[in-house]
């Protein structure tokens, strides 16, 4: 294998992430208002975001039977509303009505005047879904299309109580007094009271005085303070989202509040308390949006300036100019720099997996309402950050894995009664950072797997001797078999046994691992392991039978001399090491990659203590450990056989290929080649 065959290829400009660029995503330079619209679609997704993330504080709100907090439909409001008003700028008409149908339920909950219940929540959930459709057609230019997108309309029979214009009987006879002040932070902004005053007259305002009760002496008057509010008169058949909407930009900067008009009183009421109190002046994060492929192509030249300095630095070692000379501290500089580079666009790669649960909850709505099986998602860790690369490529196996949970995970209504359980079933979604790994786990509160229905299915395929006696573990591998499915009949969710095959092979490609936990009458849990990173990691180097290796350095706790250690053996490939006070299972590195047997190992061997995912430790014996330092990591192309236990390839200072080690699928290898029975394993690393 050469070197040339590791490198990254160039980006192409019109592939992004192995799909076609096409529609918005590349537009022309010839025509800026295609650059516009696709920053648009953007920053919809953006406030689609957001929009979940305040209905699920709405909605948590709901269940407790609490108040929800002014701040989460506040902002929910905003997000809506943004959109809106993008929508009518470029004359997307059905966003956009949908979008002000959506916004007027959540003037409602801002008022008052919508109750928060659990149809309201459940309503707001899945326009926001719908939302998402509709941008999602508007992006692709099926804006017009027919057939609309993928849900229906959740408001169809859906009418709460004050979410049109008149809230209630002889509202529309009664004029809403509204009273605002601006803050001395309205006019630092660029803002400027008499535009409000102009746009509250063309709604037909009218009746306007001015409070000056706080204006001080002329000696005592500060230009940069303001001191002046204002109070007028508006018909009340006017929609009062229209005169929020006036309010929407300036809500921070300025106190404000909009009531009904009980008297026909000339004179102004004092201003009243703000909707809301301004948060703190704290100044936002300034960021700007780069398309992913030129942050993936500074990631490729990064890598690449890495391998070279690594080069550069073992050739100023071996010519001997590295001592005694002021290379040193100046390469000694440059490798520092080249970390702090890699580390830095790192950051930019990683991104929470928050979206990315976020669409599994539609999905888990979807399926749940598909099958009449009530189930919620709850989530754990979301904001937990991993390779972008790492996010996009796992959603569809946990799109599969979501839907396998409720259709095959989750019991009937009436089952769920029998056993004592609510009604509604629950799907948890866990993330979290664990050995240096990106783990997933998703579990839920059925009865967990009927092993012996696989094991007869299993044997009607075909695919056991209904004869051969096997473990728990090794029956719960047999839904991984393609083709294997334990449905009666095929339906739009489950029955074609293609499922959790696809799941096991995405994951593989990704250098990842899985796993299953059942309990009997507590649910089952699936883990999924996955590298943080598809680009970089901290590595020490090894020597095994005459070959450099990498061990990820997040695996590793300590090593010690095998020599000065404790050994017993348990039977054929089965030792153990005693360190720490406590005995963990041995795995020979040269002897499970076939470079050489267990019985022709060095005398002065290294034992490395790994600690996996799971929090299961096992010791790797090397023959020595050479040094650490940042690799690039270069996956294995799928035309090259590519044995257990190895993740993937990088490039030496000295120009060599060295593989990178996977501990816990090496000593999992290890431990089932002295276990014959146990012949069905998911996980491994695939090209």
């Amino acid at each position: 294998m050469d070197r040339e065959a590791l490198r990254c290829p160039e980006a192409d400009p019109c592939v992004a992430d192995g799909r076609p660029v096409t529609g918005e995503s590349m537009s022309t330079p010839g025509d800026p208002m295609d650059r516009i619209r696709a920053g648009f679609h953007v920053e919809c997704e953006e406030q689609i975001e957001q929009l979940r993330d305040a209905l699920g504080i709405v909605e948590a709100a709901c269940d407790r039977g609490c108040a929800p907090d002014p701040e989460a439909v506040n902002s929910a409001f905003r997000a809506v509303h943004t959109i809106k008003g993008g929508a009518s700028a470029f004359a997307l008409g059905p966003l956009a009505s949908f979008a002000h149908r959506m916004e007027g339920t959540l003037e409602g909950l801002r008022s008052g005047t919508v109750p928060v219940d659990g149809a309201t929540t459940k309503a707001l959930v899945r326009a926001t879904d719908h939302l998402a459709d509709l941008v999602s057609a508007c992006s692709t230019g099926d804006a017009t299309s027919t057939e609309g997108p993928a849900t229906a309309d959740p408001f169809a029979n859906f009418a709460p109580a004050g979410a049109g214009r008149a809230t209630a009987a002889g509202d529309a006879d009664q004029a809403w007094r509204v009273t605002f002040r601006p803050s001395e932070t309205l006019f630092a902004t660029g803002n400027e009271p008499l535009f409000l005053l102009q746009a509250l007259r063309a709604l037909g305002a009218s009746g306007v005085t001015c409070d000056t009760s706080a204006l001080p002496p002329l000696a005592g008057l500060d230009p940069d303070r303001a001191y002046i509010g204002w109070s007028l008169a508006l018909p009340g058949d006017r929609d009062r989202s229209e005169i929020v909407e006036i309010f929407d930009f300036v809500e921070d900067v300025c106190k404000f509040a909009i009531d009904r008009d009980a008297s026909d009183c000339e004179t102004p009421p004092p201003v009243a308390a703000p909707l809301q109190a301004p948060r703190p002046g704290t100044e936002p994060a300034r960021s700007i949006r780069v398309d992913l492929n030129r942050v993936d192509r500074v990631m490729n030249l990064v890598g690449e300036l890495a391998i070279t300095q690594s080069i550069l630095s073992q050739s100023i070692r071996d010519a001997g100019l590295a001592t005694h000379s002021d290379i040193s501290p100046r390469l000694e500089a440059l490798s520092a720099l080249t970390r702090d580079i890699q580390d830095t666009v790192m950051t930019i790669r990683a991104q929470p997996v928050k979206p990315l649960f976020q669409r599994m909850g539609r999905i888990l709505r979807e399926t749940a309402e598909a099958l009449g099986k009530p189930a919620r998602l709850r989530t754990e860790g979301e904001l937990t950050e991993v390779d972008r690369t790492v996010v996009e490529q796992l959603a569809d196996p946990l799109m599969h894995m979501v839907r396998n949970a409720v259709d095959h995970g989750l019991e009937p209504v009436e089952e769920r009664r029998r056993a004592g359980k609510s009604d509604e079933g629950t799907i948890t979604l866990t993330a979290a950072h664990r050995a240096g790994r990106f783990v997933v786990e998703l579990s839920d509160d059925g009865p967990g797997l009927d092993r012996p229905r696989i094991r007869a299915v299993a044997a009607s395929k075909g695919l056991i001797d209904a004869t051969t006696e096997m473990s728990d573990h090794e029956i719960d591998q047999l839904l991984f078999h393609p083709g294997f499915s334990t449905a009666t009949s095929v339906n739009d969710v489950s029955g074609r046994g293609v499922g959790l095959d696809v799941v096991r092979t995405a994951i593989t490609r990704l250098g990842g691992r899985l796993s299953i936990q059942s309990d009997i009458g507590c649910g089952t849990r699936f883990s999924l392991s996955l590298p943080l990173t598809l680009a970089v990691l901290d590595g020490m180097i090894v020597r095994v039978a005459g070959q450099v290796l990498v061990m990820p350095v997040a695996a590793v706790i300590e090593s010690a001399a095998v020599r000065g250690l404790e050994r017993r053996n348990l039977g054929p490939g089965r030792d153990l090491l005693r360190i720490r006070d406590k005995f963990v299972p041995v795995c020979d590195v040269a002897d499970a990659l076939g470079y050489r047997t267990a019985e022709e190992g060095p005398l002065h061997a290294i034992a490395i203590l790994t600690e996996a995912e799971d929090e299961v430790r096992s010791a790797l014996v090397v023959d020595a450990i050479l040094d650490q330092r940042q690799v690039v990591v270069k996956p294995i192309r799928s035309i090259l056989a590519q044995p257990r236990g190895i993740s993937a390839a990088t490039i030496l200072g000295d120009g060599r290929i060295a593989l990178i080690l996977d501990p816990g699928d090496l000593i999992r290898s290890k431990t089932q080649a002295a276990t014959p029975a146990a012949s069905h394993h998911i996980g491994g690393s695939l090209g």
